[in-house]
């Protein structure tokens, strides 16, 4: 949408016309990333008044510094983000921001500049509670754009809707998510106890009390991922504890798919046994698994021509599908270890 829209009359305005949007980001230990992330929020075309609210939490790499030296044309604050997650950062900017819709944005994404207008307009429309896009992973030449090509492939990723849905209207959850603040505060905003996965909670909170969730996937919002394995088998591992997690606290959340991943290595751990006790059949389902990661490789070939970045992303589908796995059935879920960064080691209860 362009700015030739009609002004939003139906949220809270001061003018009846467009809401104050207020713009929220947890940070901690993005000082390479934060500066694309304020300056795409600063690019807005959205014609009503945006503040942004920085949640900065305790960082080894200077990302204070660096968002001290952003030069923004919007009002900018940052406030003190001392227990480091994400969910306690997102509430505390939420708090000490005051529009009647609140967007929420991360430091490793990048929102395209008619995403605020967009989103507001959609969200007046339909009367939801939460709209949000498509995460659409990018990475640079090399492992980081191999990693990024298997994050967006439906055998990487999954089907869920906010990776590659097609038709707009209500679904589960999206990817980050512009909310009306009346509906976002009645659910009592972000639950500070997860470490991972609040996004998913917090939208199933919303539809439990009636709100609508909308997906629209004109919404499509750049994601920078880890550019490494070792840093994204630590971030699905993590994923996949925190899943269990919230799947406890609310078990009709469950959805199929996402057992998929346990399953796997579930049967791989049962086909390495059986391969140990010379059971030749144990080979099966690795030689299943790798024949289906090769193919869903291939399938990339227009994203990666290059065949050794095709590999890459075959690596890329084993280390996300078992981490998740082994952190669904293995992984306990720490806050403690979020807030240091670390691999999760003890359950919250």
């Amino acid at each position: 949408m362009t700015n030739s829209a009609a002004p939003v009359h139906s949220l809270e305005s001061p003018d009846g016309g467009w809401p104050h949007v207020s713009v929220v980001v947890p940070a901690r230990d993005c000082a390479a990333l934060i500066g694309g992330c304020l300056d795409a929020i600063d690019s807005q075309t959205y014609r009503g008044p945006i503040d942004v609210t920085v949640a900065l939490a305790p960082s080894r790499d200077g990302t204070g510094r660096a968002i001290a030296n952003t030069d923004m044309g919007l009002p900018l604050q940052v406030v003190d983000n001392p227990a480091g997650t994400a969910a306690e950062g997102l509430n505390l900017a939420v708090a000490a921001s005051q529009g009647s819709v609140v967007a929420r944005v991360d430091a490793q994404s990048r929102i395209p500049p008619d995403y605020v207008e967009r989103a507001v307009t959609t969200l007046t429309q339909t009367g939801a509670a939460n709209v949000g896009g498509v995460q659409h992973p990018v990475g640079s030449a090399g492992l980081p754009g191999a990693i990024a090509a298997a994050m967006e492939s439906p055998f990487g990723g999954g089907p869920a809707a906010f990776r590659r849905g097609r038709r707009a209207g209500p679904a589960d959850t999206v990817y980050l998510g512009v909310f009306d603040r009346k509906a976002l505060e009645s659910v009592g905003g972000f639950d500070e106890t997860l470490g991972r996965n609040q996004d998913y909670e917090l939208n199933w909170r919303l539809r439990e009390h009636g709100h609508c969730v909308w997906l629209d996937p004109s919404l499509v919002l750049d994601y920078l991922p880890r550019s490494n394995y070792r840093g994204l088998a630590r971030q699905y591992f993590s994923y996949g504890a925190w899943k269990r997690t919230v799947l406890l606290r609310h078990p009709r959340s469950l959805r199929l798919r996402q057992l998929a991943a346990p399953a796997l290595v579930a049967g791989l751990a049962v086909s390495a046994l059986q391969l140990a006790m010379g059971r030749w059949r144990g080979a099966a389902l690795p030689g299943l698994y790798t024949a289906a990661c090769t193919v869903a490789a291939n399938r990339l070939r227009d994203t990666l021509p290059d065949r050794h970045d095709r590999v890459r992303a075959a690596v890329a589908f084993v280390t996300m599908h078992t981490a998740w796995g082994a952190g669904f059935l293995t992984g306990r879920a720490s806050l403690e270890a979020e807030r240091k960064g670390e691999r999760p080691r003890r359950a919250v209860t």
